[in-house]
């Protein structure tokens, strides 16, 4: 049977690979040969089949509900149903709608809305709305997180924009009563009340970009986002309580105390979980923790990575999706990794040696994992969590609970949550001294050899002690510090032109040498910078900068840049707008008409220093590598372009970076003439507001003529200039969630 059980898990995960999904006829035979093959010995075969059909059917439902082509960019009004608790960050409440209709069209059965300067919406409220819609799309680079899986994986068929909107009817039922909770908790007095929503709610709004990264740096995401340890908590307590009980002789010998004791966990799990709205997370947590109780009170002879087993069984079927997020694979892989630790062990440890060999088999074991998902790696993790854990566990989250339950109590809740907020904040102060102290860090993607290398040696050193050859793992996991650069030939360059919507950020790496031009921007806390591009400088290897060079000071072009100086060594700053940058930077002007060499490739620097205003003033950058040209123009105008072409200099490339993403006011006829390239880059927003690229300008590099690369429509752009190569978008890398 737990063959069986294993086959179908595989079956179902084989969906997490897939570059497109076969059509739904042949799912459905798949899964049908699979029914007919169980009576026989090839049932494993059949459950693997029966496994893959259903992931593959249930994920083209998804696909199928996502909003129409030809709705794209159209402006409708629809009439809906608030769900979930909506958050307002830097003046946008952003809210997901169920159940939205509208008279023009077809809508998917959940949409997400953002509104800029909106009103304050509960959930639970039905609204008429008028919603500019998009398609479900998301920025593409190197090892960045995947909006459009995240997207899929909740099942959200379209995205968009309120234009405006009015109440049809009031909040009422389970999601009234929880925005009315979260109400209570953010009004009142306790320190931390935001991170108590969340504790107690699942409600991460009240949640700061500063104390999220002192969260990621220590490795604590876990504690203050319901999961599964949260809500095993819960179970626990109840079940502890009841064998108190019986051990204390206070419980009726007329109940049977074990099956009493799991059911009342049970309840309270399910209760909480419902509470925190029973998102998938924690769906997932409740079906495990059933599936433990269950264990405990009839099966604990079959052993106890069978629930393990089911547990994952059940939840991929109920939503084959859950694959496609990382928090699935840490979930399941940090049970795993518990049993695995606890499951053999002769003896009895105490609870504080537990936890730290807890700790100790969590950073060990999750490391391939993070690597595999791209995800931080945190050296204080062990220390942190070995304080964090027991703190929120045993004072934070019951203290928690229990002030919200006393909150009809006039003062006693109040107090209560004070006391909560109180640790939670104490703890926060000795987190961001651990985070100062020690920060997390984006390793470099490692090839799959060196991968599976610290696999065997994360694995080697969970086994017991005493075991042969056991202290090789720590060589097996070198590759994670000193992985391997892979170096260029002389002479040749590498060109990144990264996925940040409407701005721009340009990798440029020699054989010895890396130049970043531009850095994406930021828009309140969300930081392009910090999220898109020092994640894809690491995975690219990029340890260092030898020169950060920002065309000019305008935020979808400079906006990264501190994020970028902050997270990584930068030897140098160079601006067409120097003054008007954040003094941290410590930026030097364009030396215009600067000439330098590296490995073989060719750099030079103009400016115009008549420049009236900041396009204008653009450091532009000409690169050359075996006779292969490349232009990065920033933000230059029709103006600027002129006043290049009056230096009298030879313009000629095989390679242009649109100048202003492609605004009608750059790439002048003259100028492209000039320039005479095969090929061009465009870094825009897909759904931009200026309508970039402008027809026209696409009109006469089309006439030229000239083949156009847009991150819109392919991702990030790579292509290696010395080759006379072809880019190649990240796009072209099938998923069958991306819109192609």
């Amino acid at each position: 049977m737990r063959l069986g059980i294993f086959a179908l898990v595989a079956g179902l995960l084989v969906l997490r690979i897939l570059p497109a999904l076969p059509p739904v006829w042949l799912a459905c035979l798949l899964a049908s040969l699979g029914l007919l093959a169980l009576p026989s010995r090839g049932y494993p075969v059949g459950f693997f089949l029966i496994g893959f059909g259903w992931a593959c059917v249930s994920a083209q439902w998804a696909l199928d509900d996502r909003l129409a082509p030809e709705l794209d960019e159209r402006t409708l009004w629809l009439e809906g149903q608030v769900v979930g608790l909506p958050e307002v960050r830097d003046g946008v409440v952003r809210f997901q709608l169920r159940g939205a209709v509208s008279r023009r069209a077809e809508l998917p059965a959940l949409l997400r809305l953002a509104w800029y300067g909106g009103p304050r919406l509960r959930g639970g409220e039905t609204w008429r709305l008028a919603v500019r819609l998009k398609r479900p799309h998301g920025l593409v680079n190197p090892h960045s997180f995947d909006y459009e899986a995240w997207l899929l994986a909740q099942r959200i068929g379209a995205t968009g924009t309120v234009k405006s909107g009015q109440r049809l009817a009031s909040a009422d039922g389970a999601a009234a009563w929880r925005d009315a909770l979260r109400q209570r908790l953010l009004a009142s007095a306790a320190p931390r009340a935001g991170a108590l929503a969340a504790l107690v709610l699942g409600d991460d709004s009240g949640l700061s970009t500063a104390d999220w990264r002192v969260l990621q740096h220590t490795g604590t995401v876990h504690l203050l986002v319901i999961s599964g340890q949260h809500v095993a908590l819960v179970a626990g307590l109840l079940y502890g309580l009841v064998v108190g009980l019986v051990r204390l002789g206070g419980w009726p010998r007329a109940w049977p105390w074990l099956p009493w004791a799991c059911l009342l966990a049970f309840v309270g799990a399910l209760a909480y979980g419902l509470a925190a709205g029973f998102e998938v997370p924690v769906r997932r947590a409740c079906v495990m923790v059933a599936l433990v109780l269950l264990w405990r009170w009839r099966f604990r002879h079959l052993g106890a990575w069978l629930p393990l087993l089911v547990a994952l069984a059940l939840v991929l079927l109920v939503e084959p999706l859950s694959s496609l997020q990382p928090g699935f694979w840490l979930s399941f892989g940090a049970v795993g990794l518990l049993v695995l630790t606890f499951g053999g062990r002769l003896g009895a440890w105490s609870w504080w040696c537990g936890l730290g060999r807890a700790q100790w088999a969590m950073a060990l074991g999750l490391l391939p994992l993070l690597l595999a998902l791209g995800l931080p790696i945190s050296a204080s993790a062990p220390l942190a969590n070995l304080i964090a854990v027991p703190w929120v566990g045993i004072v934070v989250v019951p203290l928690a609970l229990l002030g919200t339950l006393l909150l009809p109590v006039a003062g006693v809740g109040e107090g209560v949550l004070w006391l909560a907020g109180g640790a939670l904040e104490l703890l926060f102060r000795l987190l961001a001294l651990i985070a100062a102290w020690l920060p997390a860090w984006l390793p470099s993607a490692l090839p799959l050899a060196a991968w599976l290398l610290v696999l065997f040696g994360s694995l080697l050193l969970l086994l017991p002690a005493g075991v042969p050859l056991r202290g090789l793992g720590w060589f097996l996991l070198l590759p994670i510090v000193c992985s391997p650069q892979s170096k260029l030939p002389q002479g040749q360059a590498e060109v990144w032109v990264l996925d940040v919507g409407q701005g721009l950020a340009v990798l440029l790496r020699t054989r010895e040498h890396a130049l970043l031009y531009d850095a994406g921007a930021r828009f309140g806390e969300f930081d392009i910078g910090e999220r898109v591009v020092l994640p894809s400088l690491r995975a690219l290897d990029v340890r260092r900068l030898d020169l950060l060079l920002l065309s000019h000071a305008d935020n979808d072009h400079a906006g990264g840049a501190p994020a970028i100086h902050q997270g990584m060594p930068v030897a140098q700053v160079w601006s067409g707008e120097a003054g008007a940058l954040p003094a941290q930077l410590r930026a030097g002007d364009c030396p215009s008409g600067r000439h330098w060499e590296w490995d073989g490739v060719r750099f030079s620097l103009w400016r115009w220093a008549q420049a009236s205003d900041a396009n204008q003033a653009s450091c532009v950058l000409l690169v050359e590598a075996a006779g292969e040209r490349l232009w990065l123009t920033g933000d230059i105008d029709s103006r600027a372009e002129r006043a290049l072409l009056a230096t009298g200099r030879d313009l000629r490339a095989d390679w242009l970076l649109v100048p202003h993403h492609g605004s009608r006011s750059s790439s002048s006829a003259e100028f492209l003439r000039a320039v005479a390239p095969r090929a061009v880059l465009v870094s825009r927003g897909r759904h931009n507001g200026f309508g970039h690229p402008h027809p026209t300008v696409v009109a006469r590099y089309a006439a030229l003529p000239a083949r156009l690369y847009d991150t819109a429509e392919q991702g990030a752009l790579r292509l290696r200039l010395g080759t006379f190569g072809e880019a190649r978008g990240l796009r072209a890398e099938r998923r069958f969630w991306r819109e192609k």
